[in-house]
């Protein structure tokens, strides 16, 4: 079968198969909160995300865990209308391509695209020739684009340095984003991703919040490949000191540091500034720090918020007015950013399942049993309605 069709066809399959696993609030696991009908970033009105999943074991040995997710910001109309937008980086040692814009202008153009560390390039580029081959110029007459695409190292499971992600790769991840149910774990650019040590990869949440009298969503999608065993808490239960089977870094060797990271996009239909995502985006670390996380100095943990509100202010003319929430009532929405944020990472360890990977490596998923048995013993579990 070529290259092609049996990369789609395991996209598909992984996509099905994903969706259908069962997510943290099935095993048990509580959550502050109210989340929207999907508890998904597509809660958001008007967001699409599309993945493209690669996995194939290569004649030459190697073996291909890698892909592509995107996530538009106002679905197939991004190139056309900017969000405002804002990014952080609580520990920088990552990329996230067109952020000196998008910290210059205030505005997402465009999609934001995750894939791994030695993709980013190909992605970037991948996303320009869509953008000219989507339409006309823009306002200042140009066909120009600074793509945003994050990454993270797939290396432990997917040969990285076969450069495997092309750019019909992103091309389909573009075409067929969409609104709905997110599948999660190994999919996308999270396919090849490690959490604490455990398998990883792509999860979504997100919540309601009131502010006045009227109601608003955050919704959050993140790529988890940070962290190591003994820091991981879920609900406050320090998971990791107690199951310590299967610590593929760790355990060969005890002084392991922390060099993965984790991309967090954040979105909202609140009525935001620039500098006020940008105060979204840095709580996205507290929902990280509920994890365990100290953002260690490996790893690299940045974090992308937009808002999908005041549309008209964002069309080319002279006087542009917005509205925005002001900042004393911020608090609802800095809270419900953290609680997706963790929920997030929590869907992505559960919706995860045990991955063969390159070089023999072999990376094992969260025992759901195991989980529910210590949620229990701590006095956290929550039975699912």
């Amino acid at each position: 079968m070529p290259r092609f069709r049996l990369a789609l066809a395991l996209c598909v399959l992984c996509g099905l198969v994903s969706a259908a696993e069962p997510r943290a609030r099935d095993l048990g696991v509580p959550f502050d909160g109210t989340p929207g009908p999907l508890n998904a970033i597509t809660d958001v009105a008007g967001v699409a995300v599309g993945q493209v999943t690669l996995i194939e074991d290569l004649a030459n040995g190697h073996k291909v865990r890698t892909g592509v997710t995107a996530i538009l910001p106002r679905g197939h109309a991004s190139y056309e209308l900017p969000a405002f937008g804002a990014w952080f980086a609580l520990n920088g040692n990552g990329e996230m391509t067109g952020t000196a814009w998008l910290e210059e202008s205030g505005q997402l153009e465009g999609p934001v695209m995750l894939t791994n560390t030695h993709s980013v390039g190909v992605v970037r580029d991948a996303v320009i020739a869509e953008r000219v081959r989507a339409g006309g110029a823009d306002a200042s007459g140009y066909w120009w684009s600074l793509p945003v695409v994050a990454e993270t190292w797939d290396g432990e499971l997917n040969d990285i340095n076969g450069f495997h992600v092309h750019p019909e790769d992103a091309a389909r991840a573009l075409h067929e984003a969409k609104g709905g149910p997110v599948a999660e774990g190994n999919v996308g650019g999270g396919t090849g991703m490690i959490c604490h040590e455990f398998k990883c990869g792509i999860g979504t949440a997100s919540r309601r919040v009131r502010v006045g009298e009227r109601d608003y969503t955050i919704g959050v999608l993140v790529q988890a490949n940070y962290g190591l065993r003994d820091s991981l808490r879920i609900a406050g239960v320090p998971v990791g000191q107690y199951l310590r089977d299967d610590r593929i870094y760790s355990a060969p060797n005890p002084n392991a540091g922390d060099t993965g990271s984790i991309i967090i996009v954040v979105a909202t239909d609140a009525p935001l500034l620039p500098q006020q995502l940008k105060r979204i985006a840095k709580r996205a670390g507290m929902g990280l720090a509920r994890m365990g996380s100290y953002a260690g100095n490996g790893s690299g943990d940045i974090f992308v918020a937009f808002s999908t509100a005041n549309a008209d202010a964002l069309r080319d003319q002279p006087l542009q007015q917005a509205s925005f929430v002001g900042n004393d009532h911020l608090d609802g929405l800095f809270e419900a950013t953290a609680q997706a944020a963790e929920e997030a990472i929590v869907n992505a360890l559960v919706a995860a399942r045990d991955m063969q990977g390159d070089g023999g490596h072999y990376a094992k998923a969260i025992p759901h049993a195991a989980l529910v048995k210590l949620l229990k013993r701590f006095n956290r579990y929550r039975p699912p309605h």
